[in-house]
């Protein structure tokens, strides 16, 4: 039986199928996670269950801003996590 950790992402996540979904996320955020626009912040190196979090209170409203509700809302679980694994192991 295998135990989760508090604050861990609960499943294996895959940084290259991330890779792969960051590709829509480039526009403001940059591929490499430095953002290219001062209204989009920075994802490089953010920690990987903050971005889990941020992305799911995206997903679901309970964070607001208009673009991130759009994108996120299509997201599943999976990629939020390979979203998340992506972005948090790029180098700030």
């Amino acid at each position: 039986m295998t135990v989760a950790m508090a604050g861990a992402p609960a499943m294996a996540a895959d940084a290259q199928a991330g890779r792969a979904r960051a590709l829509q996320c480039q526009a403001c955020h940059g591929l490499d996670g430095k953002s290219k626009l001062p209204e989009a912040p920075h994802l490089a190196g953010q920690n990987e269950t903050y971005l889990v979090k941020a992305l799911k209170d995206y997903k679901t409203g309970a964070r607001k801003d208009e673009m991130m509700n759009l994108m996120a809302k299509p997201l599943t679980d999976k990629d939020i996590a390979n979203l998340a694994a992506f972005y948090s192991g790029l180098k700030p």
